[in-house]
Formats: structure tokens, C-alpha cells, sequence
């Protein structure tokens, strides 16, 4: 007697996603770009530094603890990515890791000055949980789109989600203007709220399509995801445009994360930017944000993805070059303006280009190292971009420049290698084949089937 084999439900076998479908993933975009608004871009990071440890020793605590969590994330993203693949259970893995960055976001509510390493430590999961969650976020975008429509609900996504973070933060900042800094801490209560309140609809409204597979005898969920990864590794020399996407994305990616992971301390140091103008310009980088994600993702579904991913390096190279000439506080802005704009297509489409290239019943394994690239890359790029900062400036200042001029010409030596990371990055998707990875990926569907 002859055994049936299961076969793996792909996309031709997914039933369509509703309209409620698109817009629950939509909101959780909306509920987690808050929190990346408030706590890593214009709220926590300052208030960490400045409020709870104080001088140049909170910077330097600010970024262990960013690596320590992207470290973590680098680790077990690919691994849980797998599990998540073979037991059908993406939800279940979004909605562990988003309870944990809402929960610690919220507990951040406790945090005042001198409580350094409680600082660190809630801070640490709460970003564990945040990038954990994308991981399985972004997995279900296979499974409510098509290849053709992809690019545009991805945008759509971004588009959203930078206007969460608006909402979010012009609430915090309402809130300073209103009482003062010193209620600043309830901000975090309002974003983990904002986050939670965002993110019910995916869970109540999603379908998960990906069905469990059987586990084979003699294997464990334990043990399996390590199978899996094992296989993944010998199949990625089937992906190899694939391969070369992702080397390409943690190259530019890495000029991405400096020009964010700075933009405060450049804004400080060229044209004295304090706490609420940085909290209207990263309103002002969210607000642009919006109409570039949309943007991008309509010119994504007619051109493609690389070739709009080469459309948005570029506009974000000229943008970074700007800060070269940069003078006042306005200018800053626009600067901030344009480069919004440039990085919201950068980001979005990247990861509807992961989407697209990832094999059937494998997309939060794709994902999970996708997110390795991402997460390498924010404590790489950041390196180098400190210690050319500080050495340039220590050199201008040997040469008779005054402190302030000296530490100014310091960070414009370092924007040079933004630049850098954003041209090779560049340059080297250009040896990318996009065509080539879909037909590589319809194959193994045909086969399949």
C-alpha cells in the first residue's frame, strides 16, 4: 500500500487575505514604530543617557546594552525562525515577543536616575522583544500578499507604521510641553500601551496559512529547528542571488543604522539640537517617512525591487552628503526630510525583497537571517562610525582647532564612511539577479506540488 506524502501548503494553495487581514498587519506596524520612535530613536536613549547615567559613560552603556540585545536576537532569530516554519506557529512566536517588549517598554516607567543597570536590563528586553517580533512579523507577509502586490502592501506597512510613530510621539511631547521633563517616564507607559493596543487586530484578524508539518521519528522541536538550519545552510547554495542580496543588505544596511543610530548626537554636535527639537525632527523623518514607503512600494511592483532599492541609495547618499554644508537647525531638518523619505524605501523594500526570494515554507527562516544581517550590522557600522568620530576629532584637535570645531570636523570625517557602507552596499546589489532568485524559488514550488 502505497503512503501519501503531505505535501507543503504554498502560496497557489493560500487562501486570498481579506482586506481586515492587511490592515491588522498594517496596525502592528503602527503600534511597533512608536516604539521604535520613543524609546530607541528620540526618548529613552537621551533620557538614558543623559538623566540615568549622565556623561560620556551613558553613551558608552547605551551601546553595549543595543549590542547585548541585537546580539541576542542575531543568535536565536534564525533558530526560532525555523521552529516557527516547521510547526506553523509564527503567531504564537509574535505574540511571545511582543508581550515581552510591551511589558518591559512599560517598566521602563521605573527607571530614574542612577538605576543604571535596571535601566540596561528592562531596556535589553524590551529590544529583544521588539526585533524578536519582526522576525515573525515580517514572516507573514508571504502569506497576506501576492508577488505582485507585495511591494505595494509592504509600503503601505511603512507608511503606516511612520505614522504610529508620529501619533506616538506628538503625544509624548504634548505631554512635555505641557507638565515638563519631569513626566517624561510616562511616555513609556503611553508607548507600551500605543504598541499593545496596535497589535490586537493581528492577532485577532490574521489567519496563520502555513500549516505544521509532521515531525519526523526520532526528532524533537528542539531538534529539529537545528536539522532544518542545517539543510537551509546546504540549499542557500542553490540561493546564491539570495546570498549576494543579503551581503549587499548588511553592507548599506550598516550606513542606514549609523545615519539613525547618530542622527541625535550629529544634530547636537553640528548645529545644537536639544531634547524637543529632536523630538520634532524625528517627527519631521517619520512624516516623510510615510510618503516614501508608499512611493517606493507602487515604483517596487513596476520596476522591481532593485532597481528601486538603487533609486533610494542614491537619494540617500545625496542626502547624507548634505551634512557636509549643513549650518542651522532648518536646514537640519530638511536634511532629516529627505532622508526619511530615502530610508523608508530603503528598509521597506528590502524586506519585500526578502519576501520574494525566499522559498516556499521557509519564509521566517529567511526572515530569521535576514534579521542576523540587520542586527550584525547595527553594532558593526556603529563602531566604526565612534571610533572615527573620536580619533578625528583628538587629530583636529592636536592641530589647534578649538573643541567644538574640532569635534564637528570629527563627525564629518566619520559621515564619510556612512557614505562608504552606503556605496559598496550599492554597488554590490548590482550583482544581484532578481529574476534568477524568483525562478529559483517557482522552481522548488513546481517541484513541490
Amino acid at each position: 500500500m502505497e503512503v501519501a506524502i503531505p505535501k507543503v501548503k504554498t502560496r497557489a494553495h493560500y487562501k486570498p487575505a481579506t482586506k481586515r487581514e492587511r490592515w491588522a498587519w498594517y496596525l502592528y506596524d503602527f503600534g511597533n514604530s512608536a516604539y521604535a520612535a520613543v524609546v530607541i530613536l528620540a526618548v529613552y536613549s537621551s533620557y538614558f543617557k543623559n538623566t540615568v547615567v549622565g556623561g560620556t559613560e551613558g553613551t558608552r552603556l547605551w551601546g553595549l546594552s543595543v549590542g547585548v540585545a541585537m546580539l541576542v536576537v542575531a543568535i536565536i532569530s534564525p533558530i526560532l525562525g525555523s521552529l516557527a516554519d516547521f510547526s506553523g506557529t509564527k503567531k504564537r512566536f509574535l505574540l511571545i515577543f511582543t508581550i515581552v517588549s510591551c511589558v518591559f517598554t512599560a517598566l521602563l516607567f521605573f527607571v530614574g536616575p542612577g538605576d543604571i543597570w535596571m535601566g540596561m536590563l528592562f531596556f535589553i528586553l524590551a529590544e529583544i522583544g521588539y526585533r524578536g517580533a519582526q522576525v515573525f512579523y515580517n514572516s507573514l507577509l508571504p502569506e497576506i500578499s501576492t508577488p505582485k502586490d507585495m511591494g505595494r502592501i509592504s509600503g503601505n506597512a511603512w507608511a503606516i507604521g511612520s505614522f504610529g510613530g508620529i501619533v506616538c510621539l506628538a503625544i509624548v511631547m504634548g505631554l512635555i510641553m505641557l507638565v515638563g521633563n519631569s513626566t517624561i517616564h510616562y511616555g513609556f507607559l503611553i508607548t507600551a500601551v500605543f504598541y499593545a493596543l496596535s497589535s490586537l487586530p493581528t492577532f485577532l484578524w490574521i489567519k496563520e496559512r502555513a500549516e505544521p508539518e509532521i515531525m519526523p521519528a526520532g526528532e524533537t522541536y528542539i531538534s529539529i529547528p537545528f536539522k532544518r538550519l542545517g539543510s537551509t545552510f546546504k540549499e542557500l547554495k542553490n540561493f546564491k542571488d539570495f546570498i549576494k542580496f543579503i551581503v549587499a543588505f548588511l553592507i548599506y544596511n550598516d550606513g542606514i543604522m549609523m545615519t539613525l543610530d547618530f542622527a541625535a548626537i550629529i544634530g547636537g554636535v553640528l548645529v545644537g539640537m536639544n531634547q524637543m527639537q529632536l523630538i520634532i525632527f524625528m517627527i519631521i523623518v517619520q512624516i516623510t517617512s510615510v510618503a516614501g514607503a508608499y512611493l517606493f512600494g507602487v515604483l517596487t511592483d513596476k520596476i522591481g525591487s532593485k532597481q528601486t532599492l538603487v533609486i533610494s541609495l542614491i537619494m540617500m547618499i545625496l542626502t547624507v552628503a548634505c551634512l557636509f554644508i549643513v549650518k542651522d537647525v532648518i536646514f537640519f531638518f530638511v536634511i532629516g526630510g529627505f532622508a526619511g523619505f530615502a530610508l523608508s524605501g530603503v528598509q521597506s523594500v528590502s524586506r519585500m525583497a526578502v519576501g520574494k526570494m525566499a522559498p516556499e515554507g521557509k519564509s521566517a527562516e529567511f526572515y530569521g537571517f535576514f534579521a542576523v544581517a540587520g542586527h550584525t550590522s547595527s553594532f558593526i557600522g556603529p563602531t566604526i562610525y565612534g571610533w572615527l568620530a573620536a580619533d578625528a576629532a583628538l587629530i583636529f584637535l592636536g592641530r589647534g582647532m578649538d573643541s567644538i570645531a574640532a569635534e564637528q570636523a570629527g563627525i564629518r570625517v566619520a559621515v564619510l564612511s556612512i557614505i562608504a557602507f552606503l556605496a559598496i552596499g550599492m554597488a554590490l546589489l548590482f550583482t544581484v539577479k532578481e529574476k534568477k532568485a524568483q525562478d529559483l524559488e517557482q522552481e522548488e514550488i513546481t517541484g513541490r506540488l
